[in-house]
């Protein structure tokens, strides 16, 4: 069984349609790339999937389980875990908790133990912190974790940013451009954390135009044009695919 399968697919803005009649499957344990030229609809697919949008047709079903109109947090719930094309962090905060707010979902502490600092508020939230740490460590950032998330690298924000992904315990983690302004050695410990991430048997769904990294990484892509599927398979076939090099590639071959 997938661990998420998207069914038929559809979604509207007023007469635009941005993803038509998409229909694909994501195993358990893989590392998937949808890549396309820019506009091709990558992201609604991500927003779709997440709760950010309600499709109006077809279906989305996560672990056996529908999620179509589910809002985000339900679905974070469930465990999918996403980063943003823009980073999202609270720049003033101390990094240790940008990542506790990826812990929240797991926390199961009511209003009342929270404002009367019960014994067992006490141990979850000790726990929660020593949690995140464990995933700033896992990205390389422990040394930072009293550091305000704006203080740090756009590489490291980006890290950051997926630790605080990982801290809400996903099986399936989305990333949305992970690779996006960072340089080539951001870029080869980031590779390094995503096939990391891979071995605790989480899964990995990525839009990415650095053509290199998904080659290296992925082993099932996906290729939009005008929100519909133009091709799918291991990425030796589907760099191949004429349809893919008209729309995506054109004549520069060296981007693969």
């Amino acid at each position: 069984m997938p661990l998420l399968k998207v069914d038929h697919m559809t979604k509207n803005f007023g007469g635009l349609v941005a993803v038509d009649d998409l229909s694909f499957n994501v195993e358990p344990n893989s590392i998937v790339g949808l890549i396309g030229p820019n506009g091709a609809g990558k992201t609604t697919v991500f927003n779709c999937i997440t709760g950010n949008y309600t499709p109006e047709a077809g279906s989305i079903t996560f672990d056996g389980q529908s999620i179509k109109g589910l809002r985000p947090h339900k679905i974070v719930e469930l465990g999918i875990a996403r980063t943003f094309q823009s980073i999202r962090l609270f720049s003033d905060l101390p990094s240790i908790e940008n990542v506790l707010a990826g812990r929240h979902c797991r926390m199961k502490a009511g209003m009342l133990s929270c404002l009367f600092h019960a014994p067992s508020q006490k141990k979850e939230e000790e726990a929660s912190v020593e949690r995140c740490m464990e995933e700033l460590a896992f990205v390389g950032l422990a040394h930072h974790w009293q550091d305000p998330a704006g203080s740090l690298s756009y590489g490291n924000q980006r890290l950051l940013e997926i630790a605080r992904a990982l801290a809400s315990d996903p099986k399936l983690l989305i990333l949305d451009e992970p690779a996006g302004g960072m340089n080539e050695q951001e870029t080869k410990a980031l590779v390094d954390t995503i096939l990391a991430i891979r071995k605790r048997n989480i899964t990995i769904l990525l839009i990415e135009h650095d053509m290199r990294l998904v080659m290296k990484i992925c082993e099932k892509l996906l290729v939009l044009e005008h929100g519909s599927l133009i091709a799918k398979g291991e990425p030796s076939s589907v760099r191949n695919d004429p349809a893919v090099i008209e729309a995506y590639l054109g004549s520069d071959a060296n981007k693969w």
